[in-house]
């Protein structure tokens, strides 16, 4: 069984759409290209990283390009020179890797260093979308009730 129907989702859910999408998406490109590998580590609370191994690649080769909610990691060889390989295992062929970021993550640096980029992605969520307490009115207005109060 290499396909899901995800029409169910579609008729219990209002406003998924981005997320079904998504879904969707991975299920087809599962079985795709797997270069370069990759590691993504949560490193704290609100704190991601990103490392992708890019052995033979010079951060020169490599462009990493963020837009809204998708990460888009791309490389290049340049030097093509004329090479006589006995066996060639380091490969150097062009790549394209995209990640989908969940609102509010915002990539914060890369570095590059013994053949492996690393990303640091941090989700910032503004201040005006996280939880706030509401004044429970109780009828006159000199009679407010603080949520905390009436716990």
């Amino acid at each position: 069984m290499t396909t899901f129907d995800l029409a169910p989702l579609w008729r219990s859910t209002i406003g998924f759409d981005r997320l079904i999408d998504l879904m969707e998406d991975t299920v087809r490109l599962t079985g795709g290209d797997n270069y370069p590998p990759y590691n993504i580590e949560k490193i704290g609370e609100d704190h991601y990283q990103i490392a992708v191994a890019l052995a033979g690649f010079t951060p020169d080769e490599v462009t990493i390009t963020a837009e809204q909610n998708v990460l888009t990691l791309e490389g290049r060889k340049t030097d093509r020179g004329a090479h006589q390989y006995l066996y060639q295992g380091i490969s150097s062929r062009p790549f394209r890797r995209v990640f989908n970021l969940a609102d509010y993550v915002q990539v914060k640096g890369a570095s590059f260093e013994n053949g492996t980029l690393k990303i640091d992605l941090v989700r910032e969520v503004p201040e005006a979308m996280k939880p706030r307490q509401i004044a429970i009115n109780a009828g006159s207005e000199d009679h407010q009730l603080d949520h905390k109060q009436a716990a």
